[in-house]
């Protein structure tokens, strides 16, 4: 089912092309050129191992499709993404999640690897994997009022290498490594202030039209020289991700593993129960 009660920039104005999975869907605007890819798992976008699948067949989609940007936002009005489902975590044997975890590298590979103008609408909170997102893309423009970061040292979990250079993509190392031990989560106004974001706006419009105005930016740039520019950026990152990929993958079915880690987990989930 297409979720066309999202808000989608320009639709009025130009013709474009819809696509949907079960947890996301696409609006390429054929006038653009600009494909807007929206999270849509309620009520606040956990990524169970389905969405990530779904998310990363998006991204290639849009990639084949040869679109010009690519920008993720979310369905939601508050949340951008609540990071990884923890019921694919909690209590799970290895195998199940040896499986998420391999999902989240395939998206990131895609989402930080792809060779279009990529931005993240940030229309709510966006804590752990949703700042994962957002950090692998070259622009953020986010709503007012919300959280941003990675903060899996609460719960007794730690930031993979990979993702600890996205955030030193953006951040300065003596602020990332302070952030990162704390699991620190900044509001909208403290992101903008250390660089974690690019700009504050007020609506999920503006957002958009932000980052669909960040990608115009490359208008006048040839397309195959804006993206080697790009790869000459983040190749090494790459490189090292590629390379250390399964140390990374057992380094983190261990440590989730660990059964303090899983009580940690399920305290949170007792804590955040739905209240009856």
């Amino acid at each position: 089912m297409l979720h066309l009660n999202l808000i989608r920039l320009g639709a009025c104005r130009f013709p474009s092309r819809l696509m949907s999975t079960k947890f996301t869907s696409v609006e390429i605007n054929d006038k653009t050129g600009v494909a807007i890819l929206t999270l849509c798992r309620p009520p606040v976008n956990s990524a169970n191992a389905q969405m990530l699948r779904d998310i990363k067949s998006s991204i290639d989609e849009i990639e084949n499709n040869k679109s010009k940007g690519l920008i993720i936002t979310s369905g939601s009005d508050k949340i951008f993404s609540a990071g990884l489902d923890v019921l694919e975590i909690y209590k799970a044997d290895k195998a199940k999640i040896c499986n998420i975890w391999t999902e989240l590298q395939n998206v990131w590979l895609a989402l930080y690897g792809s060779s279009l103008p990529t931005a993240a609408a940030i229309n709510g909170h966006a804590p752990a994997g949703g700042c994962a997102l957002a950090i692998a893309c070259e622009y953020r423009a986010m709503v007012p009022n919300c959280v941003i970061g990675l903060n899996e040292t609460q719960y007794g979990l730690i930031a993979p290498r990979w993702l600890v250079s996205g955030y030193l993509n953006v951040l300065p190392q003596r602020v990332a490594e302070r952030a990162l031990t704390q699991g620190r989560l900044y509001s909208t106004d403290e992101a903008l202030k250390e660089g974690l974001i690019d700009e504050i706006v007020n609506s999920k419009e503006e957002a958009l039209e932000k980052c669909e105005n960040f990608i115009k930016s490359f208008d006048k740039v040839n397309p195959a020289a804006r993206s080697l520019a790009k790869v000459q950026f983040r190749e090494a990152n790459i490189k090292a991700f590629e390379k250390n990929r399964q140390k990374d993958l057992d380094e983190f079915v261990s440590l989730a593993s660990r059964p303090e880690v899983q009580k940690v987990i399920g305290d949170f989930m007792e804590k955040n129960k739905p209240k009856k």
